[in-house]
């Protein structure tokens, strides 16, 4: 390609209040259609507004998480434009003074992606097109939203989606959001622009509206990156369009022209007040941020010495953590705790929304029990793991499995005894490991792991049936 991509990306992230931005009504997903709203949320006259405090807190909150500077002093203003889903056709979000400004994300590369602002804003309603006819839904009128727009830093595909993955992690850490792309409650519009290598003109941007996939955000950009370059490339001129990605086709079309900024008016809102954020009150929620995703990452393997594969399995999902390290606190060794949970509990959580939300039976200190037996070698891996999958389907301790003659092990002349049972009852599989399939030895600890009820140490065991094997 001879052109160089600059994209940009504003990403929208609805915060878990109870409540929505301007009034009482609930921000719970779903529910049928028009029973969530009220007067203000679809700006019927003579209502007003009142902000959500909590609104503010959590922008903060996010803004502080990805290095912004907080504005102590900010207020409200009014984005003017007729939309069917805005039934006041205005929308209330903010302008000149944004709640946070100045942020960057690092990528794995070390790239820092520049965060421009952080600004509070309420959400639109819903168009559902059906059977020809437009519905309308205003349930998600109303409901709080934070726009994080980053600088143009973004150079690739690639790039563009660690972007919305780092942040979509860092705002699920939080806590300010669940941020499921896949019921809209992070959304993200990329801005791509092309240009020559070496220039340092910004070619005309078009914006992809409202992605919401991490893969989508991939394609959608691909697509549009070699509609532009078709364009420039036949001598034509890109117009600044906002675009639609089409995920079964892969295929992206213009929608309207872009408007710009001017062409909003933007004016204060004047039914509510410029509000102040106290520094206090700044200083007292970053003290109360938890360790961010890529700070713990980078603990788990310095400081825990985990494999860092195991880490990555992990520090992904807060709750996942929160179990691991409060299973630490109560004396559960790192190794045999990590292996069971990214092994035996991973196994029945089928999605990464099931891992996100980590909701199992078996509790923390239920299993740092388990795993001290294993860490004592009082019972070995494979009894551990039986035990755990008995455990999460009935949130019982690891007592009401484990009886005193299950810990008692196994004798070295008693697994001797039973691998060369083993070996004599198994002659083609003997010829077969002499003949180099090792694989055949897992008929031997089938047999042994019969006759010992799982107690037995399979590496213990192996050991012993190559050596009376080398002496055949």
């Amino acid at each position: 390609m001879s052109y160089e991509v600059v994209c940009g990306i504003e990403t929208h992230i609805e915060l878990n209040t109870d409540t929505k931005i301007f009034c009482n009504c609930t921000t719970a997903f779903g529910g049928d259609p028009n029973t969530h709203c009220c007067p203000v949320c679809t700006g019927q006259p003579g209502s007003l507004p009142v902000l959500n405090k909590k609104v503010v807190e959590y922008a903060v909150r996010a803004g502080l998480a990805v290095n912004c500077k907080v504005n102590t002093i900010s207020h409200m203003d009014r984005k003017n434009y007729v939309y069917p889903d805005l039934p006041k056709a205005y929308q209330i979000s903010q302008y000149d003074e944004p709640l946070c400004e100045n942020g960057y994300i690092i990528l794995d590369s070390g790239k820092r992606i520049g965060i421009t602002r952080i600004h509070i804003e309420e959400d639109a309603g819903k168009l559902i097109h059906e059977d020809g006819y437009t519905y309308i839904d205003y349930n998600r009128g109303g409901v709080p939203l934070i726009e994080i727009v980053s600088e143009p830093d973004i150079s690739s595909p690639e790039e563009a989606k660690e972007y919305a993955e780092k942040l979509q992690l860092i705002m699920r850490y939080v806590g300010i959001s669940d941020c499921k792309m896949q019921e809209g409650s992070m959304r993200c519009d990329v801005n791509v622009s092309l240009r020559k290598f070496g220039s340092n003109e910004f070619g005309t941007r078009t914006e992809t509206k409202n992605i919401n996939s991490l893969n989508f955000i991939q394609k959608a950009m691909y697509a549009e990156i070699e509609r532009q370059t078709d364009i420039l490339d036949a001598g034509g001129t890109i117009t600044q369009d906002t675009m639609r990605y089409d995920d079964v086709t892969d295929t992206i079309s213009p929608m309207r022209e872009k408007e710009n900024s001017d062409d909003y008016r933007y004016f204060p809102d004047p039914d509510i007040i410029r509000f102040e954020v106290p520094q206090a009150k700044i200083d007292e929620i970053k003290a109360s941020l938890p360790e961010l995703p890529f700070d713990k990452l980078k603990r788990y393997i310095d400081g825990l010495e985990l494999p860092e594969m195991t880490a990555k399995h992990m520090y992904r999902y807060r709750k996942v953590c929160e179990f691991f390290e409060e299973a630490l606190k109560l004396g559960a060794g790192v190794k045999n705790a990590s292996n069971l949970i990214t092994g035996t509990i991973y196994a029945t959580l089928d999605t990464e929304e099931d891992k996100e939300n980590f909701e199992i039976k078996v509790s923390p200190s239920q299993f740092a029990e388990l795993v001290k037996l294993l860490d004592e070698k009082k019972i070995n891996f494979k009894m551990a793991q039986t035990t755990l999958q008995e455990m999460l389907v009935s949130g019982n301790p690891a007592s009401n499995y484990i009886k005193a003659e299950d810990m008692e092990g196994v004798s070295d002349d008693e697994i001797t005894k039973f691998c060369q049972e083993a070996i004599d009852a198994n002659p083609k599989a003997v010829e077969d490991i002499k003949s180099g399939k090792d694989k055949a030895i897992n008929v031997m600890f089938g047999y042994i792991m019969k006759q010992t009820k799982g107690k037995a140490d399979v590496k213990k065991a192996e050991a012993i049936i190559r050596d009376l094997i080398s002496k055949m």
